[in-house]
């Protein structure tokens, strides 16, 4: 008998999905190769802290809005079920995620089958089969793969395999005393492991093209985080180590260590060879799709790290094939948080609401506005100014304003920006004669911008007319007839708070009030 839902992988992810199934009382099962939830964080990071914010002290009383500064904690109706309750560190020890997922995994009754780990997936005309590792075999009507990205990302370079790889190294910083290290990779993982070598090893490079990208600038968490960065103080204050701006030709061993052609980027691709006594390979990871058959192998995307997606999570070439957490994350690669828990378990209750109408028939949730646009107005200021997954997945997730063919509005929350079209095309809205889309959105060009320059011309909070928008606010698109007819954008605000009278209110009172439908005509008889 098929399960209507399998999901492999009990990750932060695939637990977020299955609790919102139990909390349906859907047919599904979790296949988890790992002895307990969360196997992933018992290894990574390797050097045991976490980069996700743990803010616990936030000064709000709304439970929403401080989910905005808690990046681990995943969602339910329990209270008590926030990562906060699990340590007091800004950034906190990976160990405590392993806690805090296995206690989500038995408060919320999530049917997970550990030590179960998935060997072939093959799909017909009924759905999928499921191959363990005893050659039990599961069928599902649809599959949800929440699995993460486990396979090392290693560049094409000759004799890399002689490197040592992030995920197999002895972190110990010990081992690596008075040693020439040179890392391959620009990311965190590679920022990280340089920070915890710089009091024993005697020179640490860390070596990649292109320029290097900071999070702090670019608003995309992934890339370098401060908080891994004390390195770049290293390097530019002169104490031993840098950052090379080059491609790695080769890796070769030698009596003494390791030679590394560089060819640099900035002085016309002079190539010079480099000594060192290690090596690490640090360059992220990808999907690994080796369970998948010739009957369900899904595309991909980014340099074929992730999965190719519909906007609601779907494989686009396997109908019924799911992907749930950091695999969601190529449609918006290194632009969003859907790589990420704060992310991610937004875009998972969002492709939950989805299975749930496509499968179901179950309605997008809904609330009635009326036919006031003051009305309008207040569902607005409201959600931009209470709402995390707005928040969180900038961009992204969007509030929908429905208006019907009598003027009357509806508010649907956090759809998938880019499903909108198709959604309202379908009619999985009933009948809609114009929609506004909700998001809070970084300006054009944001990431170009410093934003500790005081000289780059930046406006006043309270100046309507001159509004900057570089950094995160709220804008609100219309369509009609699925057409796009005109935008507004809120000014931004320090304190986040988009809802003065003169400032706010007004210009998108006036805004809605400008391209909102007229009502039809009432006919009596």
């Amino acid at each position: 008998m098929a399960h209507d839902y399998l999901i492999i992988g009990a990750g932060p992810a695939g637990l977020q999905l299955a609790a919102h199934l139990e909390h349906d009382g859907a047919d599904y099962v979790v296949l988890e190769r790992g002895s307990g939830p969360g196997t992933f964080f018992t290894r990574f990071p390797r050097h045991r802290r976490l980069i996700s914010t743990n803010k616990v002290h936030t000064g709000y009383e709304d439970p929403e809005l401080r989910l905005r500064m808690d990046w681990n904690s995943l969602l339910s109706d329990d209270p008590d079920l926030l990562f906060t309750r699990y340590s007091r560190r800004y950034f906190p020890p990976a160990d405590d995620m392993v806690r805090y997922l296995s206690d989500f995994a038995t408060r919320t009754g999530v049917r997970v089958r550990y030590d179960t780990s998935v060997r072939k997936v093959s799909r017909d005309a009924d759905g999928f089969a499921v191959t363990d590792h005893t050659g039990k075999v599961w069928r599902t009507r649809r599959l949800v793969a929440a699995t993460g990205v486990s396979l090392p990302n290693l560049p094409a370079v000759p004799g890399v395999e002689l490197a040592e790889r992030y995920d197999t190294f002895d972190p110990d910083p010990e081992s690596f005393t008075d040693q020439r290290v040179l890392i391959i990779g620009r990311g965190n993982s590679a920022f990280e492991t340089a920070d915890s070598l710089m009091e024993t090893a005697s020179v640490i490079h860390v070596v990649g093209s292109g320029s290097l990208r900071l999070a702090w600038r670019s608003h995309y968490v992934g890339h370098l985080r401060a908080v891994n960065n004390n390195f770049l103080d290293s390097y530019q204050l002169k104490s031993q180590n840098a950052v090379l701006d080059g491609r790695v030709l080769a890796v070769r061993r030698e009596a003494d260590g390791f030679c590394v052609p560089v060819a640099f980027d900035r002085v016309d691709e002079v190539v010079k060879d480099l000594r060192y006594d290690r090596v690490i390979v640090a360059t992220g990871f990808r999907l690994d799709t080796s369970v998948f058959d010739d009957t369900c192998v899904p595309e991909l995307t980014a340099h074929d790290r992730f999965p190719a997606l519909t906007p609601i999570g779907e494989s686009v070439n396997v109908p019924g094939l799911y992907f749930a957490g950091t695999l969601m994350q190529g449609r918006h690669w290194k632009k969003a948080t859907t790589g990420f828990i704060h992310g991610f378990r937004y875009s998972v209750r969002a492709l939950h609401r989805a299975l749930r109408q496509r499968h179901h028939g179950a309605d997008w949730p809904v609330t009635v506005v009326g036919d006031a646009t003051e009305r309008a107005v207040e569902a607005v200021i409201t959600r931009v100014n209470r709402s995390s997954a707005l928040w969180q997945q900038f961009g992204v997730l969007g509030d929908v304003l429905l208006v019907a063919p009598d003027g009357t509005m509806r508010y649907a929350e956090e759809v998938p920006v880019d499903h909108v079209p198709d959604a309202v095309r379908a009619g999985d809205f009933g009948q809609v004669d114009a929609h506004a889309v909700v998001t809070l959105e970084y300006g054009a060009d944001h990431d170009r911008v410093d934003p500790f320059d005081v000289t780059a011309g930046r406006k006043s909070q309270q100046d309507v007319a001159g509004l900057d928008g570089r950094y995160l606010h709220p804008v609100v698109r219309w369509y009609r007839a699925g057409e796009f007819v005109a935008e507004h954008h809120l000014t931004e605000n320090l304190e986040n708070e988009w809802d003065d009278e003169e400032v706010h209110r007004a210009p998108l009172r006036a805004f809605l009030t400008a391209h909102r439908p007229s009502a039809a005509p009432v006919v009596t008889r």
